[in-house]
This record gives structure tokens, sequence and C-alpha cells, in this order.
């Protein structure tokens, strides 16, 4: 089985992906991590962001030496490593946060995106933001959480010494920046993230995804 989570920046997505991937014994994948290690590799060695092609020949180029930039679906949750060197921690700053909406429209990064993804076998839970609509359009349970622009900055800025107001306005931006590329599956369950616990979001999800067939 095939389950995507989607939906806007900081509304919850990994929490939840994991949560659920637990709750089913099985691994969860972020994409949205994927394309933060890229937009990390393109600002470590100076590359624009405003073309694809230095940064594919970037990727490409670590891994015909041997030491590749993949993703690990692990249990306590997703790392990106280089070769033998995790550099999860450095993907989640202010820098990365300003720039990572403009890798992510660029085609033949996603692309880059989406083939790392499908070499993972299911059963998973995929979450990011066009997971149910381009990359796994064949899931059999998809779901697009929303949360307001308020909600998700006092969650960011817990998680990071940052303004408030400085932090929504960001996300506001980003949000119009997503809105094409974060558009929800036709078939996607909408869950409202800003009330109720993790615990409930989880559970919530749970109660949706189609029972197991019997013999």
């Amino acid at each position: 089985m095939i389950v995507t989570i989607d939906g806007v920046a900081a509304s919850g997505k990994s929490s939840v992906a994991s949560g659920v991937a637990r709750a089913l014994n099985i691994p969860y994948l972020s994409s949205g991590l994927l394309y933060r290690a890229a937009t990390w590799a393109a600002l470590s060695q100076r590359l624009p962001l405003t073309d694809a092609a230095p940064l594919l020949s970037l990727l490409n180029r670590w891994e015909a030496d041997g030491t590749p930039l993949t993703l690990r679906p692990l249990p306590q949750g997703n790392e990106i490593w280089v070769g033998e060197q995790n550099v999860t921690d450095l993907l989640h700053t202010t820098e990365v946060d300003a720039h990572v909406s403009a890798a992510a429209q660029l085609p033949e990064l996603r692309a880059w995106v989406d083939a790392q993804l499908h070499r993972i076998s299911p059963p998973f839970v995929a979450e990011g933001r066009d997971m149910g609509t381009a990359v796994f359009p064949q899931a059999q349970a998809k779901f697009y959480l929303e949360a307001s622009a308020r909600v998700r900055a006092q969650r960011r800025v817990q998680e990071r010494p940052q303004d408030l107001e400085s932090v929504e306005a960001a996300l506001r931006l980003r949000d119009e920046r997503d809105a094409r590329q974060s558009a929800p599956a036709p078939d996607a369950v909408h869950i409202d993230t800003g009330s109720g616990t993790l615990e409930q979001i989880i559970a919530q999800v749970l109660s949706h995804l189609p029972a197991p067939p019997t013999e």
C-alpha cells in the first residue's frame, strides 16, 4: 500500500507521516527533505537556483564519485547522507527555507527527486506537496494537510528562535509560490491540523485507510 500525505509548508506533514508509518510498521518518505538537500547542496557550492543544470551536474558527479546524496527512510525519521556524511542537521536553516521553493520549481530537479523516490519499493507513506498527484497518483489513500499561516508560524518558532510575524509573512509568501505545486489530489481527504493533537491527527488519518483484504 502507498499512502500519500501532502500539504502546505509547516502543516505537520513529516510528523503525521512518521506517526502513520510507525502505526502501520512501514517506512515513510520525505520528498521535502530531498528538496532541502538539493537546495543546501546548491547554496553550499554557490550554484544558481535559476538553472537546474549545474545542480544536477553536481549531484551526478557526487554519485559518480561514490558519494551520492541519498534519502534514508529510517524508522526514527528520514535522513540525508552524502556518501558517509549525515547532513540532515544542515537542511533546516533560514537560508534553506528561503530558497527551497525556488529549487522545487525546477522541472529537472523535480524529475530527479521523483526518481529517488521511485527507487524505493512500497509499502510506505510518502509526504510532500505533489505525492498524490504527480509522483504516486496510484496511491490507495491520499491526504492533504492544512492549517492557518499563524498556527504554522507558531509551530516553526518553537523549533527555531525566529520572529513570529516574520515567519508568518514568509509562510504566506511561500504558500503563494507553492500554490500550483501544492494543489491537492481531487480524491484526497483534507485534514486541518490546526486543531487537535498530533496523536488525534494520526488517528484521523488511520481511520480513513482502506481495510486490509480478507481471505
